[in-house]
């Protein structure tokens, strides 16, 4: 056993605090809202600060008015449904993007520039929201799924990860006569499984928590996500609270909007663990170029 030096002790400790810093930081925030959703709505209301146990007697009144929201439960099938096209929409992209752009030809680098630049420098709001409204796009899916389709930070991860398969691999199914696409799909993709899963969760998360893009370009309540449903419980509860009035409605809102808040983390909590084994290699992979 190699004894550790006393700098090497001292740095251990303060890593150790540090990590669990953030691991109170990441962990105190969600069980305070798991305990505010199952606690007594009057005390609730009542209460200021940190909530480490459910106050009074644990209910599930909030979950229940949820479910009877009609507002809540399509927002939540909308979001499922922006949760999938868009992230599959985006990761088709980013691979064709990034196997594109991980080849060693002439128009690769100039293009690479180019994308790049969009990733520091943009429109800006108005000028893409006259885009998307000169395309008809306005209040639609599309509006919602297309300007935010790609990230040009995820195609540069992506394109890093297939610059460092092996050109040994590559040239040897060119040889029994694969065009790129057989290549992608026969060569590249199966060994890139871990840059996937975490391309294909950072789109599940960017889509997952948007919503000031649906704000902008949508007015339609039949197409609003969970996260605008939430931010207006969030408003409308906000509002109350500065009014001073401890009507029941107003009570029972402050349950609901926990309640919201969990019901729109569970889906990421879910899919994390299946991701989670890929993330470090992926993202290691994929940032540091063979």
């Amino acid at each position: 056993m190699v004894k550790r030096t006393q700098g090497e002790k001292v740095f251990a400790v303060f890593n150790a605090l540090i990590l669990l810093a953030v691991g109170l930081a990441c962990v105190i925030p969600i069980w305070h809202c798991i305990c505010c959703s199952i606690s007594d709505p009057l005390k609730l209301s009542a209460h200021r600060g940190l909530v480490f146990h459910p106050l009074g007697t644990p209910t599930l009144k909030g979950y229940e008015q949820c479910f009877k929201n009609k507002d809540l439960i399509r927002g939540y099938g909308n979001s499922i449904i922006y949760l999938i096209t868009g992230t599959a929409f985006g990761l088709t992209l980013t691979v064709l993007a990034g196997y594109g752009l991980s080849r060693k030809l002439m128009w690769s680098r100039p293009i690479a520039l180019f994308i790049t630049f969009t990733m520091m420098f943009n429109g800006g709001i108005i000028p893409t929201y006259m885009v998307v409204r000169n395309l008809g796009m306005l209040d639609t899916r599309l509006a919602i799924i297309l300007p935010t389709a790609v990230s040009v930070f995820n195609i540069m991860v992506t394109r890093t990860s297939f610059a460092a398969i092996p050109e040994g691999m590559l040239e040897a199914a060119r040889i029994d006569g694969a065009g790129h696409f057989r290549l992608l799909w026969s060569v590249v993709l199966p060994v890139s499984k871990s840059i996937l899963a975490v391309v294909t969760l950072f789109y599940a998360i960017q889509i997952w928590n948007s919503w000031f893009h649906t704000a902008i370009y949508v007015t339609d309540r039949s197409l609003y996500p969970l996260q605008i449903i939430l931010r207006e419980i969030v408003l409308q509860n906000s509002a109350s609270s500065e009014t001073g009035d401890p009507n029941e409605v107003n009570v029972i809102q402050v349950l609901i909007k926990y309640c919201v808040i969990m019901m729109s983390i569970i889906p990421m909590m879910v899919l994390y663990p299946f991701i989670q084994k890929h993330f470090v290699s992926g993202v290691m992979i994929g940032s540091i170029k063979g």
